[in-house]
């Protein structure tokens, strides 16, 4: 079937509309139409060939909602009519032990919803910034959000597992201190996630303009990364830091904050590398510096149900798809609050 899209077609070109086809639905696919997908900055690193390995025509979209429209003859966990998401993967080996301990997102087979080897034409997986996809029954999330905030749910299926799956395996919770580095789109739901998982959360930015922000995020307290003073007494005082910054920066300065027995964990992914820390930095506390990427599926239906039992939704800008380039330099520039989510019936106009 071919439907419309929004992709680039190299990595000094900008996005524009373009028909692509998805395949019919299998025996244990789920056909799913797009009402709304986000805009993540992997979109924008993946479209300009920031990481190795784009391929073309690339249609990036990894926080998928919207609706099943059919279903396979052997599908029985969906029918149509189902509100569902579709997040960073819709394949993998399903044999490993990664996969059999419901951690497909580090199988070595992972397949992206974008840029992922796939038998369909045209050779990669193709993602939601398109009016439909189709994905096999095992990587479908349910949504059990009321409807009307459905396009506030997209960026869960990847800003909200990436910080969700940190602060659970590191048990953030009553009694923990954790800081959350940089309130974008990332940050914004990892402040909220560790307040409703009843932590103490401290937010950094480097923004003093920010801060009220990030109180009304859910932050019991914020500290100006720039100012030394507000650092130095936070020294030694957090038992877990997701540092969700995708620029590279110096992570001594928030290795310092951490207790003995600490851990950083890296979520932002930037396109050049971090300067390197400081080993004694690690060796004197005992301190960790992790990393971590989204979640398995079981994970992510658990964060999904976790934030429509505590009424969590991404913070988001409704965009047309032809507004999509515009957002990209704006997100680059920090103009959005928090994330960008394409409306899909804009594509058809597109």
């Amino acid at each position: 079937m071919t439907v419309k899209a929004y992709g680039a077609h190299a990595a000094d070109k900008p996005l524009e509309a373009m028909d692509i086809t998805r395949r019919a639905p299998g025996r244990h696919d789920v056909q799913i139409d797009i009402a709304f997908c986000g805009v993540c900055h992997s979109d924008l690193h993946t479209v300009r060939a920031e990481w190795a390995g784009t391929l073309y025509p690339c249609v990036p979209g990894h926080e998928i909602v919207g609706r099943v429209s059919k279903v396979g003859a052997h599908v029985d966990k969906y029918k149509v009519g189902d509100l569902v998401g579709v997040g960073c993967m819709v394949d993998s080996c399903r044999h490993c032990a990664d996969c059999e301990d419901g951690l497909e997102n580090y199988c070595d087979g992972m397949v992206g919803t974008y840029n992922g080897a796939t038998p369909d034409a045209p050779g990669h997986t193709l993602g939601g910034y398109s009016e439909q996809i189709v994905v096999h029954e095992r990587y479908v999330l349910r949504v059990n959000h009321p409807e009307e905030q459905l396009a506030a749910v997209a960026p869960l299926l990847c800003a909200g597992i990436t910080t969700y799956s940190p602060l659970r395996h590191w048990k953030a919770g009553p009694g923990k201190t954790v800081g959350i580095v940089g309130i974008g789109g990332l940050g914004h739901m990892g402040v909220k996630l560790a307040r409703a998982m009843g932590a103490h959360v401290v937010a950094f930015t480097t923004s003093e303009s920010k801060r009220r922000d990030a109180e009304a995020l859910g932050a019991h307290e914020v500290v100006v990364s720039k100012d030394p003073a507000a650092m130095a007494a936070r020294a030694r005082t957090l038992d877990l830091i997701v540092n969700t910054v995708a620029a590279p920066h110096d992570l001594d300065a928030y290795l310092n904050l951490l207790k003995r027995d600490g851990t950083m964990v890296l979520v932002g992914a930037p396109a050049t590398p971090h300067p390197s820390p400081q080993v004694f930095k690690l060796i004197a506390k005992r301190r960790a510096l992790a990393g971590s990427m989204i979640g398995g599926i079981p994970e992510t239906q658990e964060m999904l149900d976790f934030c429509a039992e505590h009424g969590i939704v991404a913070d988001i800008e409704m965009i047309r798809a032809d507004e999509i380039n515009a957002a990209y330099e704006r997100m680059l520039a920090g103009d959005v609050k928090y994330r960008f989510v394409i409306d899909s019936a804009t594509l058809a106009a597109a």
